[in-house]
């Protein structure tokens, strides 16, 4: 019999323990605690609320909770002492069946790392996709995070057990993530394709209108076609159109989509998120015939990521009239110009004004991402509501001094171009924590033909200023412009810079937030609305038509543009689920 939640709700609390028995190791304590903020709105509620006892119990019991886990193929296993939830774990991800050098390599892992951090190593063996993670996985794992600070350790074992509980959870109620386990694979497939000498290492790169790219381009459209969309097809720049039919012939249609191109050895949901949570939800609807009075358009942006040529947001750029014919004479690495490479994949450059839309055929746009970074992930929140995407300001820079002997000149009689770059940075870094959603980045800095003995006499740099308002971003901008100043008087130093991107933040539409906002407390998924620190193509769609983005946890401390990025299979269905209830409430 699996557990209701309603059963949950309405049980003792000896009862409600009973039925909860099993989930964290060997600590009933998480569930008794949590019993108590019952009633539950949801199994995400539930553990949300469980996560919050953990996070609230201190240091000690954390590590008393880690510590009440086995190690992975350790001794436990070897003598069939394991709980059946471990047991069922290690099985499902092979450890039961090591050879005996996986069985040493592992018994060698396990004691570095509890030598160093005073705890057994923690991995949720099942995965991000619930099966079990394989043993080559597994010792990765393993290896990278034997190298981890042991505060960020700790915080990582403790979402992995979190992790755990969910699956856990998943077994007692039946509740398992359907749409989102095929979400997964589509992502799995799609990542097949990646551009020449990346594939052969194992690396995702997929650049604007390579084979990889053409490849992409026609599995989402077989994806597409197989979901149900009436009508799919590629228009001139390369985007993969999907439109699902209103129930009458004129209504509107709401806009929606992401990009399916890469960063160089980047991850697998990037973008790609975007464009298979909403082709989930048309299936859904196509597989029962059903109509709502506005059409679907999902769109997957050919170009958002600028790689192969200087174009960013090339995809969506289009459909708003910003396609720069410039762009078509921009040359890659290989000296193929755009405009041969889209003739080479049957694009007619001629008709790319044809695409630009027109606002008042549209409801909006809404967009669903991967977060991108860490917040949700330390907050053990499924989902964000975005407010605002990031205005940003960046600079290419190039601090002028004098080079000189490092052994004759005096530290008071120096022109350092390199330390004067180093206490802007430092600069940037307390003034935007100042304003807590600002961010300021030197991304890049160079000391041309440095020598280990010559004060440098030259400093090549980058600035990255960004904030979610644009008068904030601004402020921002103006007090390190002036810092900047300062620092060159007083150092007596000359810095050349030159603005190369000025983009206006993006606010979410308030009526499209509260949707996104109402999906989630409908959900029982705790509400929390963050800015963006990225750009998206929701910024282009922004400057015609009303927006409004949705993030998804990132696995892995939410790293992105990394091959370790990665999201759960419940998390994408939660994310669908969010979805599909914007769409039945906006009918």
């Amino acid at each position: 019999m699996t557990l209701q939640l309603e059963q949950l709700n309405k049980a003792s609390t000896e009862e409600a323990l009973q039925l909860l028995d099993g989930l964290y190791e060997h600590s009933p304590w998480i569930a008794e605690g949590a019993l108590k903020m019952r009633p539950f709105a949801s199994w995400a509620h539930l553990k949300h609320c469980m996560a919050q006892v953990l996070s609230d119990a201190g240091r000690e019991a954390q590590i008393g909770l880690i510590r009440a886990h086995p190690e992975l193929a350790g001794k436990a296993m070897v003598r069939k002492e394991l709980t059946a939830e471990s047991t069922n774990e290690q099985t499902k991800a092979g450890l039961t069946e090591c050879t005996a050098e996986e069985f040493e390599k592992i018994h060698k892992l396990n004691a570095a790392y509890k030598q160093k951090f005073g705890w057994p190593f923690i991995l949720a063996v099942r995965g991000p996709r619930g099966v079990g993670l394989n043993k080559h996985q597994i010792i990765a794992s393993f290896e990278r995070r034997l190298h981890g600070h042991p505060d960020f350790e700790l915080a990582e074992c403790l979402r992995n057990i979190h992790r755990i509980v969910e699956i856990r959870l998943n077994d007692k109620t039946g509740c398992h993530p359907d749409q989102g386990d095929e979400v997964w694979d589509w992502h799995e497939a799609l990542a097949q394709h990646s551009d020449p000498g990346f594939k052969e290492n194992g690396q995702l790169t997929v650049t604007y209108l390579t084979q990889a790219h053409l490849a992409c381009s026609a599995s989402i459209q077989s994806t597409m076609k197989s979901a149900g969309f009436d009508e799919v097809y590629v228009d001139a720049v390369g985007n993969v159109v999907g439109r699902y039919h209103p129930a009458q012939d004129g209504a509107k249609y709401l806009l929606t989509g992401s990009h399916y191109d890469t960063v160089r050895n980047g991850g697998k949901y990037d973008g790609r998120l975007g464009i298979y949570v909403p082709i989930a939800c048309v299936k859904k609807l196509a597989s029962t015939k059903s109509r709502l009075k506005f059409g679907i358009e999902v769109v997957a942006f050919a170009e958002e990521e600028g790689q192969r040529y200087k174009a960013t947001f090339l995809g969506s750029g289009a459909l708003v009239g910003q396609f720069n014919p410039a762009w078509l004479d921009q040359m890659d690495v290989d000296g193929v110009s755009m405009r041969e490479a889209m003739k080479q994949a049957g694009l007619n450059e001629h008709d790319i004004p044809k695409i630009q839309r027109n606002p008042a055929d549209y409801l909006g746009f809404i967009e669903v991402h991967i977060e991108q970074g860490p917040v949700l992930n330390e907050m053990n929140l499924p989902l964000g509501v975005v407010s605002s995407i990031n205005g940003s300001v960046r600079y290419l820079c190039e601090m002028i001094g004098t080079a000189s002997h490092a052994g004759t000149t005096p530290m008071d009689r120096r022109r350092d171009a390199a330390a004067a770059v180093a206490e802007l940075a430092l600069f940037m870094e307390k003034r935007a924590a100042q304003d807590g959603d600002s961010v300021a980045t030197i991304g890049q800095l160079q000391v041309p033909n440095g020598s280990i003995n010559v004060v440098p006499g030259k400093c090549l740099f980058s600035m990255d200023m960004r904030a979610p308002t644009d008068p904030q971003r601004d402020a921002l901008e103006r007090d390190v412009l002036q810092a900047l100043d300062d620092i060159c008087e007083r150092r007596g130093l000359v810095c050349k810079r030159e603005a190369t991107l000025r983009a206006p933040a993006a606010p979410s539409a308030p009526e499209w937030q509260k949707r996104w906002e109402n999906a989630l407390k409908d959900l029982g998924v705790p509400l929390f609305v963050m800015p963006s620190g990225a750009g998206h193509d929701a910024m282009k769609l922004h400057e015609v038509m009303p927006q409004a983005m949705l993030f998804v946890r990132g696995e892995n401390s939410g790293i992105s543009h990394n091959p370790l990025e990665s999201t759960t299979t419940d998390d994408m269905q939660l994310c669908i689920d969010a979805f599909a209830h914007v769409l039945h409430h906006l009918a």
